[in-house]
């Protein structure tokens, strides 16, 4: 019975640059590899330059992380289609390969999940599968499920027995209303602590979750995926729960949550994933919020968890929409829903006025949320804001903000900003006095970091929903249908294109790019 197809397999020496990425945005947290030696093309075919290739599921929205021999990447439940244990469920995956020969070693089920949301919860996207990027940290594993669970694995699954106070995991990945599956130690995961932030907090979540986690210190931070309820009108089910916390990272206990006002202004659902700052030798949690600001919070301690009991300190927040996304001239507000695509064909199709909806030059108005993570780099954040690939395509922003300010710097903050780039899901690639960005549209754009030049834009011209990746001289970008090699220099210069693509983007560690395309990961390596 096989539950991951394993296509081809090299063993190569690691490269002398070795690192893992056993992270989202990896070890630097800006998307960008210290590795050497990384090859410039590959060939799906005849598999020049692939070491190894595992099918998985249908889609794969986080990307893969690398840590201490094992590769872990979220899918859909197609990737255990071989596995009668699992027939008709729908939802997500976790998967453990082993990173010198894709080999299956376990993986967790994430079941739908239909019960314990507040009424007119819409959960419709649960098939997408676990769209969460594994965060690892020494032998555990921390990830957010489709169902809006963050669970903390061991990262030797059950083959060293069943560890922590999470003890049904049979239960857990059968699914609602079915008996417990028989657990398999060679190939099962072993859950050690479960929360439920639905459960406990009231969450509503909106068509799935999808953050990534972030560890720093001896906790764990996440966005709880809080969003808007089914039908009219359009608000948060639950405006008081919280769109971010933190909890203890060896117990699971819930510590902290964000002080704001994210769940009454937030506009769709709070999905983005947090990243981190060191600003005067003082760590800060950065979020995307999906108001539309980027929020910094002050990182917890021991000391500082007790002075603040369940209350994380902004140290400053910045409204990556200019003026003009959020009101007319007039200073008459701009609704959100008037960038909408959708709302604009039904207004089409009713012979409604639709006027509002356009800018002047053809494109989309309205303020935009922050899907994509905020990026740090020498005392600056990079904003990209975006929507809802459902939603359209419009323009959007990039903002490069002064990290060192405090309060509200959405004015004093602002070092410059680029708004000739369209809506966007991914985050950016900062390297060498480069910023590297990708709207959802498919062009990539290249610019200065110092004032926001641009160099050059490329159009893929596939939609793009993954991170770019920098390394050895070079520029990854996986699109929805083709996969790209670009130079990372100030002079546009295509190296190579396949057709194919996904979701994801791809990352590198320890010589290899991991690539998902067209429903399989493939690890790529110069000389195999």
């Amino acid at each position: 019975m096989r539950l991951y197809k394993l296509v081809a397999c090299l063993v190569l020496p690691l490269a002398a640059s070795a690192e893992d990425w056993p992270a989202w945005t990896g070890p630097l947290g800006r998307n960008v590899a210290r590795e050497t030696n990384l090859p410039a093309d590959f060939d799906r075919d005849t598999g020049r330059n692939i070491k190894w290739v595992a099918e998985l599921g249908d889609v794969a929205f986080g990307a893969p992380t690398v840590s201490q021999g094992r590769v872990y990447i979220g899918t859909n439940l197609t990737a255990l289609r071989d596995d009668p244990r699992f027939d008709g469920l729908q939802g997500g995956v976790l998967a453990c390969l082993d990173e010198a020969t894709g080999k299956p070693l376990w993986h967790l089920v994430t079941p739908e999940r239909t019960e314990g949301f507040p009424e007119r919860t819409h959960m419709i996207h649960q098939r997408w599968g676990l769209c969460s990027s594994p965060a690892v940290d020494e032998d555990r594993v921390y990830v957010v499920t489709n169902g809006d669970d963050l669970l903390c694995l061991d990262t030797a699954g059950l083959r060293n027995g069943n560890d922590g106070p999470f003890q049904d995991e049979a239960a857990f990945m059968a699914g609602e209303g079915r008996p417990p599956i028989a657990l398999e130690t060679e190939r099962d995961a072993d859950i050690l602590w479960r929360y439920d932030i639905p459960g406990e907090l009231g969450v509503a979540p909106h068509d799935t979750a999808s953050s990534s986690v972030l560890v720093e210190g001896d906790f764990v931070y996440a966005a709880t995926s809080n969003g808007i309820g089914e039908g009219s009108p359009v608000y948060a089910l639950n405006q008081q729960a919280p769109g971010f916390i933190a909890l203890d990272k060896r117990t699971g206990q819930y510590r902290a949550r964000e002080q704001t006002t994210l769940g009454e202004s937030l506009f769709h659902a709070q999905w983005g994933s947090a990243t981190r700052a060191v600003v005067n030798e003082k760590p800060l949690i950065l979020l995307g919020g999906n108001d539309g600001v980027c929020y910094a919070f002050e990182a917890l301690d021991e000391t500082s968890a007790a002075e603040r009991p369940e209350a994380l300190k902004t140290a400053w927040h910045f409204d990556a929409n200019p003026p003009h996304y959020r009101s007319y001239p007039n200073g008459k507000p701009i609704y959100y829903y008037q960038g909408d695509m959708r709302v604009y064909r039904n207004k089409l199709k009713n012979g409604e006025d639709t006027s509002t909806f356009n800018a002047g030059d053809g494109s989309f108005i309205g303020p935009n949320e922050i899907l994509a993570s905020p990026i740090f780099y020498e005392s600056r954040v990079y904003v990209l804001t975006g929507r809802d690939p459902l939603h359209g395509h419009a323009r959007g922003t990039l903002s490069c903000v002064n990290a060192t300010k405090t309060g509200n710097i959405s004015e004093s903050g602002l070092i410059w900003r680029f708004e000739s780039i369209g809506r966007s899901l991914s985050s950016v690639a900062v390297d060498a006095g480069l910023v590297y960005a990708a709207d959802r549209a498919g062009i990539v754009y290249c610019l200065d970091t110092a004032n926001g030049a641009l160099y050059w834009q490329h159009d893929t011209p596939h939609e793009i929903w993954g991170n770019p990746l920098v390394a050895d001289g070079k520029l990854y970008v996986n699109t929805k249908h083709s996969f790209w090699i670009l130079a990372a220099e100030k002079v546009r210069q295509v190296l190579f294109t396949s057709r194919g693509g996904g979701e994801c983007g791809p990352i590198a560690a320890n010589g290899v790019v991991y690539a998902f395309i067209r429903g399989k990961l493939y690890a790529i390596a110069k000389g195999a």
